[in-house]
């Protein structure tokens, strides 16, 4: 019996996650009990448990994972500030008339909250609110208006910047490493969340493009499915659409710019998109914009100088030129902490602040929580043999190195009808990725291919989480059973998404090969 323990520790988190217990108490109970159970049977050195603290400093050291608040924070002011309902509003009157016209809308509002703000809840259950109830009016089928809505949503996990990639570059990256050791090189290269960020955008981009086709056709086939909207709703005007559109582009090119063009770190970047969120909020609830312009503007001037012509003031040597730039450095900075300061008072007089930091506490608690508890259980598994029996049955596949890779992701696959994208990447990942990098697999490419595979998990029944998020922001008409149907030609679509990555590793291969 003791022999199986590892297997049975899996097993028995898996029912309790299934009973409804919290997540990262189940992971952390399940750990601690089969530690004292391994350890009892002879099966585990208890004094393993040892290394948790270290494990522990280790996370919450990790320079990598502090943009996730950070990230999270932004999308959260995006989404609070009701930036995202303007955006649906515009796209979807400008293309409204047209047949599927709303589902093009619909799923290009999704990639660009997708690059914004990354959370999936929230662009799910803004588009729940506001489009869905209009594509009904319209005569959409509720099924394929369902099936819309979920799928654009969430690509908030594949299209840079995303929680999910990070989490996924720091776990692909120590699994690289550890391929290393293990095949005897010490000296070791590591991967960054730049790369991750970089192999994800043609990939991403590719399934907007396979979403859009398959509304256009669709339109064409059943047109009853998808009839263009009234004639009656007005056109939006060019300044709408620029005032819609141009401040959440310019948000996006500042971060992923930064990232891919080397200017910053992303935990760096990742603070520019809370700033630039924080003053485009401050637009919304009342501070004059052209206070907010200015202290943009200034902001952008300073990033940009002190990036080609640094000065340190503190050096006794600075001639009268380096003084000037520091003096006009010393300028802008001001000029952009009296914007800062007047859209924070313009978003804690509103409490979007509030509400924003809020989601983004509970948000950053949950995942950390879950992280911490995965390396409890991981220490655990280890401990009862788990990992070299994942090595051995990887090693045992028929068709080898495709083989193991076609089981592993069919594996995240079914997984991902059950448990969420955070305990799949931080439980099984650092299992399966060593063994599969050292089978001579891309871990560039491999990351690309399981973050595609865990943006499927949102979607799938029973508990793919945006089919939740709709349930609770869709109209009463709208039933449970017409969500699930309309989200499973999406998953089609997200296999074919997989099919062309696996067979064209180029797609998330070529452009971290050019950046970096």
């Amino acid at each position: 019996m003791s022999q199986y323990l590892d297997l049975v520790m899996f097993a028995a988190l898996m029912g309790a996650i299934l009973l409804g217990f919290p997540v990262s108490f189940s992971i952390a109970g399940v750990a601690i009990v089969f530690a004292y159970l391994g350890w009892a049977l002879g099966a585990m050195d208890i004094t393993l448990m040892g290394a948790t603290g270290q494990r522990v400093f280790g996370l919450i050291s990790n320079q990598v994972l502090i943009a996730i608040p950070l990230f999270v924070l932004m999308g959260a002011v995006l989404e609070k500030s009701r930036i995202a309902e303007e955006l649906l509003d515009t796209m979807g009157r400008l293309f409204g008339q047209l047949r599927g016209g709303l589902g093009i809308s619909v799923v290009l509002v999704g990639a660009l909250l997708a690059a914004s703000t990354g959370i999936v809840g929230a662009t799910v259950v803004a588009m729940g609110m506001i489009a869905l109830p209009t594509m009904l009016r319209s005569g959409y089928d509720p099924r394929v208006a369902s099936g819309i809505v979920c799928t654009a949503g969430t690509l908030g996990q594949i299209i840079p910047p995303s929680t999910l990639l990070i989490i996924l570059a720091d776990v692909m990256s120590n699994a690289y490493q550890q391929a290393q050791y293990e095949q005897g090189k010490f000296s070791v290269e590591a991967l960054s969340v730049g790369q991750f960020f970089a192999a994800a955008i043609v990939p991403g981009l590719t399934l907007v493009l396979l979403y859009l086709i398959y509304i256009l056709l669709r339109g064409l086939i059943r047109p009853n499915d998808m009839p263009p909207a009234t004639l009656d709703t007005p056109k939006p005007d060019r300044r709408e659409i620029i005032s819609a559109i141009v401040p959440p582009v310019l948000l996006i090119i500042a971060v992923l710019g930064a990232i891919l063009g080397g200017v910053a770190t992303p935990t760096e970047a990742a603070s520019v998109g809370a700033i630039g969120a924080l003053l485009m909020a401050g637009i919304r609830t009342g501070t004059n914009p052209k206070i907010i312009l200015a202290g943009a503007a200034a902001l952008i001037a300073l990033g940009v100088l002190a990036g080609l012509f640094p000065v340190r003031l503190q050096r006794s040597d600075l001639g009268v030129l380096s003084l000037t730039a520091g003096g006009f450095y010393i300028v802008l900075t001001i000029i952009g902490a009296v914007a800062i300061l007047a859209a924070l008072r313009g978003t804690l007089r509103t409490r979007t602040l509030h509400a924003a930091v809020d989601s983004t506490l509970t948000m950053t608690a949950m995942i950390f929580a879950t992280i911490l508890a995965a390396g409890m259980f991981s220490l655990v598994f280890i401990g009862l043999g788990g990992e070299e029996r994942v090595a051995h049955i990887l090693a045992s596949m028929p068709g080898g190195p495709m083989g193991a890779l076609l089981f592993c992701m069919a594996f995240v696959f079914v997984l991902g009808f059950f448990l969420d994208f955070v305990e799949i990447s931080v439980i099984v990942l650092p299992l399966i990725a060593p063994p599969l990098i050292m089978m001579g697999h891309d871990p560039i490419w491999l990351g690309v291919l399981l973050a595609i595979n865990l943006q499927t998990s949102f979607l799938t029944p029973p508990f793919g989480f945006s089919l939740f998020y709709l349930r609770g922001a869709a109209p009463p008409e709208v039933t449970t059973g017409q969500i699930y149907a309309g989200v499973v030609p999406f998953i089609g679509l997200q296999i074919i998404g997989i099919s062309l990555v696996w067979l064209l590793p180029q797609l998330a291969t070529w452009l971290p090969g050019v950046i970096f």
